[in-house]
């Protein structure tokens, strides 16, 4: 039976159960042995087993249940949603983009209130004023595309959209680098008409408009990347 054998010991505890989790030593639903038989198996005192199943209840390995015990709950435990973001390929990112912002397109267009579709004007316009500066742009574009998922009103797909930021940015303003042009007037022009669609309140126009823009996005990267 393997022990622990470095520090820190619930950290190298945690890892060790999740390890036997995932080998199938014990199924969904099946309550863990208790404390003083996981103990011993992994060379730690009490304290640090309890520590390494808090661990693991935390990334939703395990449940415990006061009276009953502790369960499984997880097969294995997912990676933090920063780290799913670094490891996927830029295209990956532009496809899951394509997902959430054509869906918060159309929302917009269904719960813009006023001031929104002011805050996604005033973005566009700030947009087309900064194309002089390639990071800048990137960060202008950044900013109008995140003033449009604020105006879904759906705090889930604000979050998943700033998850994807950092990982975009650097891969765009080196991909734009290498393409030589940016913000020229058919790119604004397109983004011009998803706001027209949000302001006429418009759901199916302005995510149609927000899917055709990332799929050309994504193209350009596939053609640049030789997927």
């Amino acid at each position: 039976m393997a022990q622990v054998k470095r520090t820190p010991l619930a950290d190298q505890a945690a890892e060790l159960l999740l390890e036997r989790i995932r080998s199938g030593e014990w199924t969904l639903g099946e309550k863990l042995p208790g404390e003083t038989t996981l103990a011993p198996q992994l060379g730690v005192g009490r304290s640090t087993v309890r520590e390494a199943i808090r661990q693991l209840a935390g990334r939703g390995v395990l449940a415990s249940r006061q009276g009953s015990g502790v369960f499984v709950t997880a097969l294995d435990a997912p990676e933090g949603w920063d780290t799913v973001v670094r490891r996927s390929d830029i295209v990956a990112v532009i496809e899951a983009r394509i997902a959430i912002e054509s869906e918060a397109a159309a929302l917009a267009a269904e719960r813009r209130t006023p001031g929104e579709l002011r805050a996604i004007r005033r973005a566009l316009g700030l947009r087309a004023e900064r194309r002089s500066e390639l990071a800048t742009h990137v960060d202008a574009d950044t900013g109008f595309h995140r003033s449009v998922v604020a105006a879904a009103q759906n705090p889930i797909l604000a979050e998943l959209f700033d998850g994807f930021t950092p990982r975009l940015r650097d891969a765009m303003i080196e991909m734009l680098r290498t393409r030589g042009a940016f913000g020229d007037d058919a790119d604004h022009d397109a983004h011009a008409r998803l706001v027209e669609a949000i302001a006429d309140r418009d759901p199916d126009r302005a995510r149609a408009l927000s899917r055709a823009h990332l799929r050309a996005l994504a193209e350009t990267f596939e053609g640049a990347t030789g997927r």
